[in-house]
């Protein structure tokens, strides 16, 4: 298929744009990171058309639905998703150098999704064909995107906090001050909470049309909600405890490993989701 190639070279791309703003950093040389931002909106709309060519693809085998169905999909959906935020956080702040720690994170995803099995594009089992499907995927895993982005910057901030005076010598000086990457950190967190918090509702509302229930302590839902209250607690800290900095990055940090066992570890385990 089409998409399927595409999809292989996009993988490759996000590699060659990790090391492009990498090189930037290391070399201190802006030319690797101007190139590396016009790589990465080329990726972007390529990735786009491969989404929108499995899609249709779908539907000419007459199994018409939204590529989000198996882990292939939502890894490379998901890819997408990081990218997206990624770009849109590059324009706004201008800062290339949020790139070499993003990135890696698109690549990886895509990076898994090529050793998956499930590239083929397969009919719906019973309990997804519903037009909830799309609303509750998509919602998840832009929340999933933002906390991978609020990591992301979390992980940066850490690592500015270990900046000497010494500015010439440290690819350090090239990250953004402490105060923007808390104040985006914070920022992703809110979308990524909100968009988390639409998804579970989504996703009640689609287990109650499935299996008659809105909650069932399904090992995915139950890790949804845990990290649910995690962040939860991270933006009641920040907002009535004024938690901010360090704490908030090791707490964001906290989050994603939430999430990447949400994703990936509960799918080991039995349960209404582990088909996912």
């Amino acid at each position: 298929m089409v998409n399927a190639t595409i999809l292989s070279y996009i993988t490759f791309i996000y590699f060659l744009v990790f090391l492009l703003y990498l090189m930037m950093m290391v070399i201190k040389k802006d030319i690797f990171g101007q190139i590396a931002t016009k790589i990465t909106l080329v990726g972007l709309i390529c990735h786009t058309i491969a989404l929108i060519l499995r899609w249709v693809e779908s539907y000419k085998l007459g199994i018409g639905h939204a590529p989000l169905s198996n882990l292939y999909e939502s890894l490379i959906f998901f890819a997408w998703t990081i990218i997206l935020l990624y770009y849109i956080i590059e324009l706004r702040t201008k800062n290339r150098s949020i790139g070499a720690f993003i990135t890696p994170l698109a690549f990886l995803a895509m990076a898994y999704a090529s050793f998956s099995t499930e590239t083929d594009i397969q009919p719906l089992i019973p309990a997804l064909q519903s037009n909830w499907l799309t609303a509750h995927v998509v919602t998840c895993f832009f929340g999933y995107a933002a906390f991978a982005l609020a990591f992301g910057i979390s992980i940066m901030y850490l690592l500015k906090r270990l900046e000497t005076q010494d500015k010439d010598n440290s690819f350090l000086r090239l990250i953004p001050r402490k105060s923007i990457l808390d104040d985006l950190s914070y920022q992703m967190i809110v979308i990524g909470f909100l968009m988390l918090t639409l998804g579970i509702v989504t996703g009640s509302v689609w287990a109650h049309s499935a299996w008659g229930t809105y909650w069932s302590w399904d090992p995915k839902e139950t890790w949804s909600l845990i990290t649910w209250l995690v962040y939860a607690t991270l933006l009641h800290s920040r907002m009535i405890r004024g938690w901010k900095g360090k704490k908030l990055a090791i707490l964001s940090t906290i989050g994603f490993a939430c999430v990447l066992f949400t994703y990936f570890g509960v799918n080991y385990l039995p349960g209404l989701h582990s088909y996912a």
